[in-house]
């Protein structure tokens, strides 16, 4: 059962908590510093801290489904759904979990708000979404989109750094982008059962969600290229806006995420595509963070 309940915490998915370490990087620049400093190991706690949150509320997600993942193609193998792991353990688990992440975040403090605080506020909004907002049709997305943001924050917060507007702003729109392509996915994976597993995807169309994540590729590519012009991101990592060469392969994988979940290769799961899934867009990611960090250790 402990492999099974590791399974059922989803460790793959603590790739996403990779955004409380924005900050650190971003806001920093020049001032970016060895691991040694507080600051820095803070950021680290705090990340720890949301990937123990992000288990528990993986597991409460769960135990709410249960019912509907056991109808599911591919969600009836998840532990829980098949009960490799029983309700009363994943619940005690959830629980643990979640004071652990509290306890961290009281650690590590934080300015101008406690990093306790913000995953305090991200594990309620998670129980909204798991109990009710989930159905409620963009609204689903935007949820989806303020966990993001509320990590960002939470690594701004440990770290005492200010974020960027811009950071902010890309976070926004590249959440949205991989929330709804993954329902355009589900759709795909669901066919004419969608409604019987999640009725929100019964309201969603395949035309509305292509029309609106072509948007939000647009203003993510967009909202990035001006980040790295801008003036104050100039003086972060040298005058002559070096980081505007990572552009070009924001601008690829972007586009390259597209193409896997509208001809059926991928987009189910995001995480899975940002861990490997596929070939070039790992490529095209690692070669995008050689780029940021060679332009970081520059400045």
């Amino acid at each position: 059962m402990l492999l099974a309940l590791i399974r059922a915490l989803r460790p793959h998915q603590w790739s996403k908590n990779l955004f409380v370490l924005a900050a650190i990087v971003f806001a920093y620049g020049d001032k970016f510093v060895d691991v040694s400093r507080r600051d820095f190991i803070h950021t680290l706690y705090a990340f720890l801290a949301f990937c123990l949150a992000a288990s528990a509320i993986y597991l409460l997600n769960d135990v709410f489904d249960v019912a509907g993942d056991r109808n599911h193609p591919e969600k009836r193998e998840r532990p829980i759904a098949s009960g490799a792991v029983p309700i009363p353990v994943a619940l005690g688990t959830a629980g643990a979990l979640g004071v652990g992440a509290l306890g961290i975040g009281f650690y590590v403090g934080g300015a101008p708000i406690s990093v306790a605080w913000i995953l305090l506020g991200y594990m309620g909004l998670n129980v909204a979404y798991s109990l009710k907002l989930k159905h409620v049709v963009l609204l689903d997305a935007f949820c989806i989109a303020t966990g993001f943001l509320l990590r960002v924050v939470a690594g701004g917060a440990a770290a005492q750094a200010e974020i960027s507007h811009w950071l902010l702003l890309c976070t926004l729109f590249l959440a949205l982008f991989l929330g709804l392509q993954k329902r355009r996915a589900e759709i795909d994976l669901l066919g004419e059962e969608k409604v019987n597993h999640r009725p929100t995807l019964g309201e969603y169309t395949v035309g509305f969600l292509d029309q609106m994540v072509t948007v939000l590729a647009a203003c993510t590519i967009l909202c990035y290229a001006m980040y790295t012009v801008d003036d104050e991101t100039a003086v972060k990592f040298g005058e002559d806006n070096k980081l505007v060469w990572s552009v070009p392969f924001v601008a690829f994988g972007v586009g390259r995420y597209m193409y896997l979940v509208q001809s059926g290769k991928g987009g189910g799961s995001p995480t899975r595509i940002f861990l490997g899934g596929d070939l070039l867009f790992l490529l095209n990611s690692l070669a995008w963070a050689g780029v940021v960090v060679a332009v970081v250790l520059a400045s």
